[in-house]
């Protein structure tokens, strides 16, 4: 595999995304990555300082004959999303990532590759450092922790930035530029147990697993219908457990709150005498999901296979309880866009279900561009919580970035683009979480766009991005620089 991102071109781009790659950066383990952003802005001589949050700022000083440009901020979030294969031994608060090229993409070997944001931050630290580019008054906005909970966006303070246009390089289609999106809400359920000894007679211990699901990003892939581990799982316990009188001993599903969970397994007691009958049903469960989620996953498996008795189980009636809060949870997308078709509105994804002997944690993403929806949507899944006699707290609630079509950077780039590439720039919103809208609550007055490269399969091993947009997204960038009204 050829591992030689430093010989791709935008040269500057590719050698600091391979310097990128290599620092651990999973969400709230973004030390090493802060440094290198810091001690870099030192060696060019630029102003640069660590706020509170722990977002980095840097300040470049407009280039000769451009100091009566409009200021433009710059701005990529540093840390990751941390998803690899079951099968692949990785730490991602030591290790590096194992990022080559596949032919006209990067990728990386088992995990994420980090691109969503690393590639956005990776321009701006070329901008920063190439003096032959022609610009404004340039500030560089480097978010803390924005995938699980956008943290340093919600601590930035009024005050410290000075420019009139945000660019956000947190998008991820090329030849798309972004002017809203979806403001988001966490839901977290607990079912608190005592656990109980495991029943005594002939049972014999399984793990039932549900593998080989796409996953992705909770946001820009829920439109593609892709199946959800968790819901699979428990759609299967639901109906089968009682009938053969299979003991839910725990369960650990999913992971990220962002990511649509690939992976969920339980660990179960089921009678000896039923346990082919069990095992008959799980196969033939196997092939009912594979059909229905034919042309949309390609790898389902849902296998049982002999593990270790467990000594403890979870009581029946709290197990009964929580598959039929997980069967009845909503999941996928809710509502579709009218104003712009083929644009998600609303959706939710339950991602995680774990328990540890005490409890049962679930927690769901929603996402919606309407405030009213994303909160309806909230009681909604908290009603059929509360009806299974759990507990469930809304947090972490952001509104969504309203488009304004008559931007004045939205006019500047799309003549840019079409200036670039002979046609005219797709102008969309995104069902995502971009930090835009909880930026611009501090900055009201910021005049916003988000645009980037083409990468797919975010949040997910999968994740690559093509080598071939880079470099037009970075040229579209430079070429918007050089384009920015005057104040």
């Amino acid at each position: 595999m050829d591992r030689n991102l430093s010989a791709l071109q935008p040269a500057l781009v590719w050698k600091h995304f391979a310097e990128i790659v290599r620092i651990p950066r999973p969400s709230s383990h973004e030390e090493r990555i802060r440094r290198y952003v810091l001690d870099f802005a030192r060696s060019l001589g630029l102003e640069c300082r660590e706020d509170e949050a722990h977002n980095i700022y840097v300040r470049k000083p407009a280039s000769p004959g451009m100091e009566n440009r409009k200021g433009v901020i710059l701005q990529a979030h540093l840390d990751m999303v941390p998803q690899k294969n079951n099968d692949k031994q990785f730490d991602f608060t030591t290790d590096p990532i194992d990022a080559y090229i596949d032919g006209g993409w990067v990728t990386a070997d088992g995990t994420t590759l980090g691109a969503d944001n690393g590639i956005g931050a990776a321009a701006i630290m070329a901008v920063l450092e190439d003096d032959t580019l022609v610009h404004g008054p340039l500030e560089a906005l480097f978010t803390a922790t924005e995938e699980t909970g956008m943290d340093g966006a919600f601590g930035l303070k009024a005050g410290l930035l000075q420019g009139d246009i945000l660019l956000n390089l947190d998008s991820e289609t090329e030849g798309e530029l972004y002017v809203g999106c979806a403001g988001g809400l966490d839901a977290n359920m607990t079912f608190r147990y005592a656990e109980v000894p495991a029943p005594a007679g002939d049972f014999k211990a399984a793990r039932l697993s549900v593998k080989g699901l796409k996953g992705g990003h909770s946001g820009i892939q829920i439109v593609a219908q892709r199946a959800n581990a968790n819901k699979l799982l428990f759609r299967l316990l639901n109906v089968q457990a009682e009938k053969f009188g299979v003991v839910l001993a725990s369960v650990d599903g999913g992971g990220l709150r962002n990511a649509i969970p690939r992976e969920a397994e339980a660990v179960v007691l089921i009678p000896a005498a039923s346990h082919k009958a069990f095992a008959d049903a799980v196969a033939a469960y196997e092939k009912t999901v594979i059909a229905e989620f034919e042309g949309i996953e390609d790898s389902i498996a849902v296998r049982l296979e002999a593990c270790e008795a467990p000594a403890g189980v979870i009581p029946a009636d709290v197990a009964s309880k929580l598959a039929k809060a997980v069967v009845g949870c909503p999941d996928g997308v809710v509502r579709m866009s009218v104003a712009m078709p083929g644009l998600v509105q609303t959706s939710t994804n339950l991602a995680r279900v774990v328990s540890d002997g005490r409890s049962i944690r679930l927690q769901c993403l929603l996402r919606s561009s309407v405030r009213s929806e994303k909160e309806a949507l909230g009681q909604a899944i908290a009603a059929v919580f509360a009806l299974a006699g759990a507990e469930t707290e809304l947090t972490g609630s952001y509104d969504g970035w309203n488009p304004d079509m008559k931007s004045p950077i939205l006019k500047a780039m799309t003549a840019s683009y079409e200036q670039l590439y002979g046609r005219k720039p797709a102008v969309t919103a995104i069902h995502a979480g971009l930090e835009c809208g909880i930026i611009g609550s501090n900055y009201p007055g910021l005049d916003m766009i988000s645009f980037g490269p083409t990468i797919c399969y975010p949040h997910s091993p999968d994740e690559k991005v093509e080598i071939a947009s880079v470099g037009k997204f970075y040229d579209f960038l430079v070429r918007t620089l050089a384009n920015i009204p005057q104040k």
